[in-house]
């Protein structure tokens, strides 16, 4: 099992539209064939008030490459996209996979 982990770098002043980003893209994106962990807001308890995480799922490379190319092509996913795009929530994302500890 491997798990994406999307780092967002938001708008701070846009956090409700990511918000509205993350509760959406969950339905395709398990459409596609990852498997949502869940979506992090910051807080403003600790560490920076801008900062995200995305995790999702797949068993293997193969899995996430399949899962990359049904996303980009789903007109819902696109459209969610497209949202987000419009409203600037998103600044960047970073991505990179890590691997659950065994319990």
């Amino acid at each position: 099992m491997m798990t994406l982990c999307i780092r967002y770098t938001l708008d701070p002043g846009k956090l409700a539209d990511f918000e509205v980003y993350a509760q959406a893209l969950r339905r395709p994106a398990e459409r596609c064939g990852g498997k949502v962990v869940g979506y992090y807001l910051p807080t403003k308890v600790a560490g920076p008030t801008n900062a995200a995480l995305g995790l999702i799922d797949f068993p293997d490379l193969a899995a996430y490459q399949q899962y990359r190319e049904r996303l980009l092509s789903d007109t819902e996913a696109v459209d969610i996209l497209r949202r987000a795009e419009a409203a600037g929530c998103i600044l960047n994302e970073d991505r990179s996979f890590v691997r659950r500890v065994a319990a």
